[in-house]
């Protein structure tokens, strides 16, 4: 069984989240809540494995043969009840590599590739340092629940030309798990005006009661030929930093423009041990993550609890997916009379607490903040306490 309470020590092993603090403004006393990695070791599966290959002490050119594609087949079958194609697979080094290709290949210089705020970040530069034109389809917030804007989706896709959407299912960072109502409503709108979509589904594993993450592919044959759907098993099993992804496009055609752009980019194969981790994860981690998910409610329980009982000015945004908590600081940042900057060095100096600004996830969010809640229950706990403390 997963030992998801012990608090293992990542300072000096020059992990970004916990050893970066001057480079990325943040302070070396705060607990770090930012960077969106688990504070859980992999699966013990994972681990054996990488080991076995690491003690082997050949490490050539290396590929994935059938028995790596198909436990990546068997997960999402088992486990979202959609079985994609072999053929469609073309495995990257991350998510936002693939993302970032797919501008290049699906677009040219200075057509409009939309996007919906607030949402993760790099997806704007993707487009922008592309030199393509961004388009923000701004999320409505109805009462903390995010909602898309159908009627200006409609008007903007038709006015501004949008030739492609990155799409963020489930969504980093409001949480939403979309509907097939809401999926259907997109992609009707994405094939009326001839818009290819990329959807990012790198957290689908992470829902919580009530809600069933849905792949984009999966809706109907016609939708799965006008998209690409992005997974990784790296926030599934916290396997960032050995960079593998598997992008599915069922789409020969734009499975083979985006071949080419792969290959353009110097880019051919996967390391071997991201291919035995992720290979070792589908096949094995299922029992972990079941373990896993009971324990991150367990979290969110507390923190919603927490908030409500002793921090009221400091409203969740309910999450229906994702281990990542969209916090709404606006009635406190009023009360204190702090913009975003103030807000942020009041967390860092006094609280000691390392959060996400929401400006970084677009404009006008400045009184947002994101918390990762990936993290011995213990650590969360002492963040809390922290941040009362420094209120109070």
């Amino acid at each position: 069984m997963a030992t998801f309470d012990e608090v293992i020590e990542r300072r000096n092993t020059n992990s970004e989240k916990y050893d970066f603090a001057e480079e990325f403004d943040g302070d070396e006393q705060a607990i770090p809540m930012w960077v969106a990695d688990m504070d859980f070791r992999a699966p013990e599966e994972v681990m054996e494995a990488v080991s076995r290959k690491a003690n082997y002490g050949i490490w050539g050119y290396s590929e994935a043969k059938d028995d790596y594609y198909q436990n990546i087949i068997s997960w999402f079958d088992k486990r979202h009840g959609w079985k994609p194609r072999q053929e469609w697979i073309l495995k990257t080094p991350g998510v936002i590599f693939a993302i970032s290709a797919a501008v290049r290949a699906f677009t040219e210089p200075g057509e409009a590739v939309m996007i919906q705020q607030p949402v993760y970040h790099p997806f704007a530069a993707c487009i922008t340092e592309n030199g393509r034109k961004l388009i923000d389809n701004t999320l409505k917030n109805h009462n903390g629940r995010y909602e898309i804007d159908f009627a200006e989706m409609d008007r903007q896709l038709r006015e501004e030309k949008v030739r492609l959407l990155i799409f963020c299912s489930p969504h980093n960072p409001v949480g939403r798990v979309w509907s097939r109502e809401e999926l259907l409503r997109v992609a009707e709108l994405c094939l009326k005006y001839r818009v290819f979509l990329i959807s990012d589904e790198i957290h689908c594993d992470f829902t919580y009661p009530g809600h069933t993450h849905i792949p984009f592919a999966s809706l109907s044959e016609e939708i799965a030929g006008n998209c690409m759907v992005c997974t990784a098993p790296s926030k599934t099993f916290n396997l960032a930093g050995v960079q593998v992804s598997n992008i599915f496009v069922p789409d020969e055609e734009r499975r083979r423009k985006l071949k080419r752009e792969l290959y353009l980019t110097g880019y051919s194969e996967l390391n071997v041990f991201a291919l035995t981790a992720c290979q070792a994860a589908y096949q094995y981690g299922d029992r972990w993550l079941d373990e896993l998910l009971v324990y991150l409610r367990g979290n969110l329980s507390c923190l919603r609890q927490f908030l409500q009982d002793r921090l009221p000015l400091i409203r969740l945004t309910e999450p229906e997916g994702t281990y990542l908590v969209w916090l709404d600081f606006t009635d406190f940042c009023r009360e204190r009379g702090m913009d975003e900057a103030a807000l942020m060095q009041f967390l860092l100096k006094k609280a000691h607490v390392w959060l996400s600004p929401g400006s970084g996830f677009g404009e006008n969010n400045g009184c947002y903040m994101r918390l990762n809640m990936a993290c011995p229950r213990s650590v969360l706990e002492q963040a809390l306490k922290q941040l009362e403390e420094a209120v109070y």
